[in-house]
Parts: structure tokens; sequence; C-alpha cells
């Protein structure tokens, strides 16, 4: 098996070989869409209190996020240093990095449900509930914090089954999740008139079984990377590799937790409830767009890995040439949608004609830049690939810490409300193009040092 996989990923057609990999890394991120935005139309579609509802679901965002961020500071740090370690022919070390992940995992598992189970509510405020919405809030939380593990698992650990190049069967543990999630979230939210506490245990149910699916494989000999006791034993130099590639997708996800905290603040100063419950629309829309195009570059991250470890430039600089094209047609398609038909996006998720009116002004102005996005996701997908740590750190900087939080910050000073919204695309194409810039300066000098 351990050979089948490298003759795929070191010698198999980039094309053939991208759309194996990629197009279940596509079907799996779409289906995770639906994951991660059921539970929104679900609960804004609830009669009376949806709209509220829905918003209070919106400022529980930051924790959410944060806690995948984690997860993905050892899916994303780890499973690309086992990737080169199996282009290398090194499984040993390769299974050494996945067992001192799931040590990792298991350490931020149980640090976060203890540390946000005591400090929730505060925060919540602090992220923009208002006494209206922190009610939903608190319910929806105080349950999904109880599966904390589960995602850590299911996230976490889902890129060392993609990295050896079994992209079909990493889509499975995310379809399996997503279609319980999907199937039970009517039940619990409206059968058993749980509401936004339905949605909670639905998704900590499903993401439950995504976690067995995900260790089962991993503890079986399907795998080619397994679990095993003495891996797990903590190897500081092994953690401090994982930590120096994870930062860079940690960022990128923390200070998505900061951006909506930023955003949610500022949204409800200028504006109000109506104004923070738009900003969950538009990030669900944008999460429809993004998250496939995601898959293409998780699809092709283990051929970029695997072919920088055995020093085949060729094949790497093909395999950039495929997705730079894909994932660059999509967010391009994604903006023409967005601005052509904002209503039916915004129809999507609720039914009260406020917040309906205001996601049809705002969302064409919020997704104006993610034509460009394309480019940056390609771009630093390479660089992750590539083991590049200090410019994917910068680079996930660039965008969130250095552009959209001080634009967010400054504009509505200026703008009012609507700065919030202008701040999104102004980063997104400033950010787009500086990656741009320095990939081309840096890739030929990064081969050559392979």
């Amino acid at each position: 098996m351990d050979t089948n996989i490298d003759n795929r990923l070191g010698t198999e057609k980039i094309s053939k070989l991208v759309l194996s990999l990629a197009l279940p890394s596509v079907i799996a991120q779409v289906v995770n869409v639906l994951y991660n935005i059921v539970d929104r139309i679900y609960i804004g579609h609830i009669p009376e209190v949806g709209s509220t509802a829905l918003t209070g679901l919106g400022v529980c965002f930051p924790i959410i996020m944060l806690i995948s961020a984690f997860s993905a500071f050892v899916g994303s740090g780890g499973a690309p240093l086992a990737s080169i370690q199996l282009g290398k022919g090194d499984k040993k070390r390769a299974e050494k990095i996945l067992g001192n992940g799931v040590t990792i995992l298991i350490t931020f598992s149980v640090i976060l449900t203890i540390v946000f189970m005591l400090f929730k509510e505060p925060l919540l405020y602090a992220f923009g509930a208002s006494d209206n919405t922190i009610p939903y809030a608190l319910d929806y939380l105080n349950i999904y914090l109880l599966g904390t593990i589960f995602v850590q698992f299911s996230i976490g650990l889902n890129t060392f089954i993609s990295c050896q190049g079994q992209a079909k069967t990493a889509m499975l543990s995310v379809l399996i999740g997503a279609i319980i999630n999907i199937a039970l979230d009517p039940v619990f939210i409206f059968g058993c008139n749980m509401g936004v506490k339905g949605a909670a245990l639905a998704t900590i149910i499903s993401q439950g079984c995504s976690a067995i699916w995900v260790l089962s494989f991993l503890l079986s000999k399907r795998s080619s990377l397994r679990i095993k006791l003495p891996n797990m034993k903590p190897n500081w130099k092994i953690i401090g590799s994982i930590a120096a590639l994870g930062v860079s997708p940690f960022i990128m996800q923390a200070t998505e937790s900061l951006i909506n905290i930023v955003f949610n603040s500022g949204l409800k100063h200028y504006g109000g409830d109506v104004y923070v419950g738009s900003m969950t629309i538009l990030q669900s829309v944008m999460q429809l767009f993004v998250l496939p195009t995601q898959g293409i570059t998780m699809g092709t991250q283990p051929i970029i890995s695997y072919n920088y470890g055995a020093k085949n430039h060729q094949r790497i600089k093909d395999t950039f040439r495929y997705t730079l094209i894909v994932t660059f047609t999509i967010t391009v398609l994604a903006t023409l949608s967005v601005v052509m038909f904002p209503q039916v996006f915004a129809r999507m998720f609720t039914t009260d004609a406020e917040y309906i009116a205001l996601v049809v002004k705002v969302l064409p102005i919020f997704m104006a830049g993610i034509w460009i996005f394309g480019i940056q996701m390609a771009c630093q997908s390479a660089f992750m690939g590539m083991g590049q740590a200090k410019i994917s750190v910068f680079l996930a900087l660039l965008r969130k810490i250095i552009l959209l939080i001080p634009l967010a910050l400054i504009l509505p000073k200026f703008t009012g409300v609507m700065g919030i919204y202008y701040a999104e695309p102004i980063a997104d194409i400033l950010a787009a193009l500086t990656t741009g810039t320095i990939f081309t300066l840096t890739f030929k000098k990064i081969l050559e040092k392979a």
C-alpha cells in the first residue's frame, strides 16, 4: 500500500492526480460548508425568534473558530511534515509526528474546555453579545464545548489521512459528520422543540461520529501511518517542528476569531444587533465559496509536500499551476454570483425583511475582493506544502492582523458602520497582490534549496 501511494504522488500524471486527490477534498469541503452553515440556516428560520437566535449564534463564532484553530495548529502543522518524511522514505519519523500530534490535541482539548466553560459569558459580551442575544449564545455554547475533543480529533487528525494520498477516506470522515448533522438538526431544533440547544447537540454528536471514524482508520492496517502508543510520548523536537509550521494556519484561524470580535464589536457600536446578525450571514456566504476552494489546496498540498521531499521540482511547478488556475476561476465566479444575486443568499438564512434588505446592500461590498483571493490561497498553500513556516506566518499575519483589523477599526471613524464592510475587500486585494509578488520572487530559490 505504501509503495502504491508513493508511486501515485511521485509519478502519476499531474492532471489525473490533482483530480483524484482534489475532487474528494472539494466534495468534503462542500459538505463541510453545509456542516458549518446548516445550523445557521435552521436557526434563522425558527419562528418569531430566528433572527435574534441567529445573531446569538454569530457571537459564538470567535470561540468556535479558536477551537478549530488549535486543531489546525496540529493538523496543518504536522501533516505536511509527515508527508515530507514519506517522500524521503522515513515512515518511522512520519508516525512519530502523528503520535505527537495526538498528544498535543488531547492536551488542547482539556485546556480549551475548562477555560471557555469558566469564562464564556464575559467573553460573549466582549464579542458583541447583547442582553437580547446572550441567552441563545449561552444555550449553544454550553453544549458545544462538551464536544471540544471531537472537534480536535475530527479536524486535527483528518489531514494525516489526506497527507497519505487517501483523499477519499478523508472525504468520508467529513461526509459522515455532515450528513448526521444535517439529518439531526431539524429533528432536535424543530421536532424536539430544542431550538438553539438542539443545533448544538446535533453538532457535537456528528463531530463525535467523525472523530471515531478518523481514529478507527488511523489505528487500522488500512492506514500507511498508524497511531501507536510509544509514538505519543512527547518529543520536543518534533513538537517544535509541528509548532513552527502549524503556527501559520493557527494564526489564520485564530485571527479569524479576532476579526469576528472586531467586526461584531464595531457593528454593535455603530449599528446594533441587526448589523451583527448581517455579519453572521455574510461570513456564511463567504464560507460557501472559500471552503470548497480550500478543498482544492488541501487536495494538492500532499503532492507538493511529497515531491518537495523527493526533490521533484517540475511536479511541484505543474501542481501549483493547476491549483492556481482552478482557485482563481472559482473565486472570480464567486464574486460575480454575489454581485448579481445577493437576495438569493440573504433569503437562505432569514425571512426577516430588515435583515434581508441590509444583506442585499452590503454583501456585494463585503465580497468585492474575493475574486483575487484564489491567488492568495494557491500561493500560501504551496508555501505550506514546501514547509516554509516563516513566509506562511508572515502571509497569515499580513491579511488579517496588518491589514484587515486596522482597516476595520479605522474606516468606521470616517465612514460609519459601512467602513467595517469596506475593510474586507480592501484587505483581500492588497494581501493577494503582496502574496503573489512574494511567491514570484521566492519560489525558484525555495526549490533550489530543497
